[in-house]
């Protein structure tokens, strides 16, 4: 199984955004990634709420969502996005959502935890304010083994993980638009210990760089083993990373370290 996973910089140009996330899902087919993600809020990053309404669709309407079924079922590859401001009435939802080979969305997952926080260095977000947040739990049957759905902030919730790696996963994706001041403090470091405690692999997509005069990410794409190995990073800059697994490995680990029992 071949796992491709995108580095964007999104910022407050949809159609920027749109182009860049076609051209690098593209680049991850020709070298013949059977799943493929992208970051969270990769269409739109913004904290101004005028440009992200006047860029926020329903599910059923929204333009990146039809122009990845036709490309998922022109190549038959499974996409995950990884996550979409969904309009839900008067608010949005952080939606990672998987489209299918057939060109169909196979499930979707709404972000739990929602990043209201005050970092140090006074930058402020307030998620709840302008999203609803999800209930549920989510994984989805790949012809590989089950991927476990989660988004960014969730990341520092252990329980989610745990709960979710009872559905027998092999897989964890972890899309985000982690912020550079917390990435450098905890990123890595929580991606491996949710990679240990759970023997999944974790496909962990970031934003990158100058988002917003507001926001800047950190980058640091990775795609970590269930034993906790990097197998695959990249630190700056848009691009993405590719990495050929084992999906046996999970269930070759939870027998010799029954931890999971």
């Amino acid at each position: 199984m071949k796992v491709a996973c995108i580095q964007l910089s999104s910022g407050e140009n949809y159609n920027k955004n749109f182009k860049q996330i076609i051209f690098f899902i593209k680049q991850a087919i020709k070298n013949k990634a059977d799943l493929i993600i992208t970051p969270e809020t990769c269409s739109i990053i913004t904290s101004n709420k005028k440009i992200l309404f006047k860029n926020t669709y329903k599910m059923q309407n929204d333009p990146l969502i039809k122009t990845i079924k036709n490309i998922s079922k022109k190549n038959n590859k499974w996409i995950l996005l990884g996550s979409l401001p969904i309009k839900d009435g008067k608010k949005l939802r952080n939606r990672s959502i998987m489209i299918g080979p057939k060109g169909n969305i196979v499930s979707y997952y709404d972000k739990i935890k929602m990043f209201d926080v005050k970092l140090p260095n006074k930058e402020q977000h307030k998620e709840s304010k302008t999203y609803k947040p999800g209930k549920k739990l989510v994984s989805v049957n790949l012809p590989w083994g089950r991927l476990g759905l989660t988004i960014c902030y969730d990341l520092r919730y252990p329980e989610i993980y745990r709960n979710l790696s009872k559905k027998k996963l092999y897989f964890i994706s972890i899309p985000s638009a982690f912020t550079k001041i917390t990435g450098q403090k905890h990123w890595l470091a929580l991606l491996k210990a949710r990679a240990i405690e759970n023997f999944c692999y974790i496909f962990a997509p970031n934003q990158t760089g100058k988002n917003t005069k507001k926001r800047e990410t950190f980058g640091h794409t990775v795609i970590i083993s269930p034993d906790g190995k990097i197998l695959k990073i990249k630190k700056h800059g848009t691009g993405v990373v590719y990495a050929n697994i084992d999906p046996n490995l999970s269930m070759k680990l939870r027998k010799i370290i029954p931890s999971l029992i």
